[in-house]
């Protein structure tokens, strides 16, 4: 690589780092409230994170929510240790990581003074939760995955839990779609079009995935509970 390519790449990776330290900034400014009463968590139960006003969740929001719906922009996964719940996630703080119970839901935005988080549960017969929650936690420590691609050994929030939520036989429970990334207008948000040119990718529109305003649509799944 010649000195100029270096330069530029490093400057390159030095304006995504600085793009991702942002938005981890904004993500995370919750009031510290604790999780309200009336919800006993147990352990492979899902909470969907309402969106919020930074770009990345706007951007994820207006790519896969429909209009007039409460729109969620991120998911995670429920452990239990010693009868405390804590947090599997995939977040663009952290990569794959356990969070602090207080700790998640001081960082979700606020609705009416409390945290907009809404849990769901799996209503499958005989469902294997345990081993839904092992299988997330196997890939604890991996980077967050920014170019929204499957089997390239990073996870981004859905991701983690469309992997991870497996029937006994193997089968996936929940549905993986062709992607989206553009809003109800059909235009692709500014957000996702300077984050593929920083990454130097195509735009994966088409390609299966996930996103959490489908996952909270899955039949296989019914709310139980809602923070705010």
């Amino acid at each position: 690589m010649s000195p100029h390519n270096e330069g530029g790449s490093m400057k390159r990776f030095f304006r995504i780092g600085l793009f991702l330290l942002l938005t981890a900034t904004i993500a995370c400014h919750g009031n510290g409230r604790r999780a309200g009463k009336g919800y006993v968590p147990q352990e492979g139960d899902l909470l969907f994170v309402v969106a919020d006003a930074s770009a990345f969740s706007g951007a994820i929001a207006d790519a896969t929510a429909q209009r007039d719906s409460l729109k969620f922009s991120h998911v995670a996964i429920v452990g239990m240790k010693d009868g405390q719940p804590y947090v599997v996630e995939a977040s663009s703080r952290c990569g794959v990581c356990r969070t602090a119970w207080d700790t998640f839901f001081s960082c979700a935005p606020q609705i009416n003074g409390k945290p907009g988080v809404v849990a769901m549960r799996v209503v499958a017969d005989s469902f294997p939760a345990s081993q839904a929650l092992a299988r997330a936690e196997s890939h604890l420590g991996e980077a967050y995955d920014w170019s929204f691609r499957p089997d390239n050994g990073k996870m981004y929030c859905s991701e983690l839990v469309y992997e991870s939520y497996r029937l006994k036989d193997g089968r996936a429970l929940f549905s993986a779609r062709p992607m989206n990334f553009r809003d109800a207008e059909g235009n692709l948000p500014d957000f996702w079009v300077s984050l593929f040119q920083e990454l130097g990718e195509d735009i994966p529109e088409g390609l299966p995935g996930t996103n959490p305003n489908d996952l909270s649509k899955e039949s296989s799944l019914v709310e139980i509970w809602r923070a705010f």
